[in-house]
Parts: C-alpha cells; sequence; structure tokens
C-alpha cells in the first residue's frame, strides 16, 4: 500500500523529433523545435519526483477487448517504423519492464470487473509512442523500468477513464512511486499530402490542421493549467472527441481516470510551446500530483 503518481504528463512523440538537428532546423525555418528542449525540461522534472516506474499510455498501441498492459521483464531491439520506414528506422531499446506492476493492474482490474489485462511477453512490438519517449527521455540511461498502456478502440471514452481509475487504484496498493505519461496529441487531423504551409517555420501553430482545432486546443490547455479537468470531461462528447483528440484522448483520459476522475485539479504546467506536427496539435504539460487529494 501506500503507492502514489508522483507527477504525470501530456508528452509529443511525434516522429519528426527524432530527425536530426540539422533537419528539424531546416524544417524550423533555423530554429529547433521547442519540443526538444521540452523534453530536457520534462527529464528535469522526473527526476525531481524520484519515481520507481514510468507509466507511459500509447496512443499508437490500439488493442481491441481489452486495455492491455505490457508486463516483460525487458523489453530489447531495434525499431522500425512501419508509418514511414525511410527515416524512423535502426533505433536499438533495451529497457526494464515491471511485471508485478502490470499483474496487480489486472488484479485490481478483475476485482473492479473491468477490462486491464496483462500481456507478459518479451516479444510484444513496440510503438514509437514508447520507444520516442524512452529514447528522448533518456530513460534507458537511468534504468528505470518503463510500463506500456494500450488504447482499447472498440470503447468508448467513460471506458478509459474507468481503465485509470484500476490502474490508479492498482498503484496505490503497491508501494510504488509512479510518473505517468500521455504519449501523443491533443487535435489529430493530417493535412493532406500535397498540403502547402501557411508558415515557414513548419512547427508554427498556424500550420496546424484547421483553426478551430487551434482554439480548441488552447482552450483545453488553459483547462489545464487551472486544474479544470472536470470542464474538459463535461466537454468531452462535444468537443474533443469531435476533433479528434489522438487515439481519441485514451492516453489522457487513462491518466486523468487514475488522478480521480472529474474531481482532479492537477494543475497543468506547459513545458513547450504549442506546436504543428503535420497538422496535429502537440504540447508537453505536465501534471503537479503533489496536492491532488487520494494520489
Amino acid at each position: 500500500m501506500n503507492g502514489k503518481i508522483v507527477g504525470a504528463a501530456i508528452v509529443s512523440h511525434h516522429p519528426g523529433l527524432m530527425q536530426c538537428e540539422e533537419f528539424r532546423r531546416l524544417q524550423g525555418a533555423g530554429e529547433d523545435s521547442d519540443l526538444i528542449p521540452g523534453y530536457a525540461r520534462l527529464r528535469e522534472k522526473i527526476e525531481a519526483a524520484k519515481p520507481d516506474v514510468v507509466m507511459i499510455f500509447d496512443s499508437h498501441w490500439f488493442t481491441t477487448g481489452y486495455h492491455l498492459v505490457d508486463g516483460g521483464a525487458r523489453y530489447s531491439g531495434s525499431y522500425i517504423s512501419d508509418e514511414m520506414p525511410w527515416y524512423l528506422h535502426g533505433v536499438p531499446y533495451d529497457y526494464r519492464g515491471l511485471p508485478s506492476l502490470a499483474l496487480e493492474i489486472e488484479a485490481v482490474s478483475r476485482e473492479m470487473g473491468g477490462y486491464n489485462r496483462a500481456i507478459c511477453h518479451p516479444d510484444l512490438g513496440r510503438q514509437y509512442a514508447t520507444i520516442n519517449l524512452i529514447k528522448q527521455l533518456r530513460l534507458e540511461h537511468s534504468d528505470i523500468p518503463v510500463v506500456t498502456a494500450s488504447s482499447c478502440q472498440n470503447c468508448e471514452w467513460p471506458a478509459f477513464v474507468q481503465s485509470g481509475e484500476a490502474i490508479g487504484e492498482a498503484i496505490r496498493r503497491s508501494g510504488l512511486r509512479v510518473v505517468m505519461l500521455g504519449s501523443g496529441a491533443l487535435s489529430h487531423k493530417f493535412n493532406n499530402i500535397d498540403w502547402k504551409p501557411n508558415h515557414p517555420r513548419i512547427f508554427h501553430e498556424s500550420n496546424v490542421s484547421r483553426p478551430e482545432n487551434i482554439a480548441s486546443d488552447k482552450g483545453a490547455i488553459a483547462l489545464f493549467e487551472q486544474g479544470r479537468h472536470d470542464t474538459i470531461l463535461e466537454r468531452w462528447d462535444d468537443e474533443y472527441r469531435r476533433m479528434p483528440w489522438e487515439a481519441f484522448g485514451a492516453h489522457y483520459l487513462q491518466i486523468v481516470g487514475a488522478l480521480g476522475g472529474a474531481s482532479c485539479r492537477a494543475k497543468g504546467e506547459p513545458l513547450s510551446a504549442y506546436e504543428n506536427a503535420r497538422g496535429t496539435g502537440n504540447i508537453h504539460i505536465w501534471f503537479d500530483t503533489e496536492n491532488q487529494p487520494g494520489v
């Protein structure tokens, strides 16, 4: 018992950030993406939180029928993206998992009548929403265990919150200090293949796919800063589900479920500028869970 969520964040993982700095600066009209120094700011937050494990909610790991949690003891290999293999390839990874936490999540979910299950196979495929964060946050170097949760594609948004509730309870029972990272964008509508940039700096917010997406994303960011997750959830069906957010918001909704759902008041601190990535809205935001009741 007495496990605790010692920090949480929404984190961009977009693959352009894995390009070399020279290419990123070329795309940025001479300046790098602010998401890159944002990773350094996030690393400082994670180090200060002193977690026993980092849990990543992966908006690219789509599953059917269950919210899955990877329970392998170790994952290693060389990653190649089937989405953009011409440049995102040959990425080595080697990091520890934490089977005990994955199994505890399944046990608690079964007790609660939920749909979280652990998959304890070391050959389970990786997604870049996990691998890119592991590399950019240098989690391998710290040898900290990483546990990834999926985005179940055949459920409505309250099921993601319920998944998070089971995860939060399992963390409390585990005795572990956990940092949770929601790996994904906010609004997630791509620009067409023949799209021409509105601004020469590809990362500039005016290159996000639609003005209404920019306005909605910025409204959500303001609510994060106020800790008004209840308002986000109230607006979910009519606004954020319709944008839609990446993975229909699974990476955020599971985190907020673990933090108390509509009662969560953890305030968000932007750690990067709001930026475009192929039309999608991206930002790093850290949520202070220190004074969050029940966490």
